[in-house]
């Protein structure tokens, strides 16, 4: 009989991943999220801090070959975005780098953006 193998959570920041359960935690809070933004998610938070291609994104969690004219990784981002927004309000943890593509940065738990200009 095979042991059971399970995952050490990803963490950065205020967000946790737990790949195992299919779960992502947003401060204290489920992220109520489809299989396929959990997978977006997760190849994001995986590369922390690195800008990741369009290309790349669609590879990972698509598993196929990508087309400039699909916009799905954007569509999906947007989506994250929203939920991410909704359970951390004043966090701003995906960034576009236009023309590039897309970085995760956790910032460190407790900070909020500030609404001042």
């Amino acid at each position: 009989m095979e042991a059971a193998t399970t995952q050490s959570p990803l963490r950065a920041g205020e967000l946790e991943i737990r790949r195992d359960e299919f779960i992502a935690i947003a401060g204290d809070r489920p992220l109520n999220l489809t299989a396929r933004e959990l997978d977006l998610l997760t190849a994001l938070v995986e590369r922390n801090g690195r800008i990741v291609s369009h290309e790349e994104l669609y590879r990972t969690v698509w598993g196929e070959h990508y087309r400039k004219s699909d916009r799905s990784v954007d569509v999906y981002i947007g989506k994250l975005r929203q939920k991410l927004e909704d359970a951390l309000p004043g966090r701003r943890l995906i960034h576009t780098h236009f023309g590039f593509g897309y970085r995760f940065q956790a910032e460190p738990r407790g900070r909020v953006l500030s609404t001042s200009r």
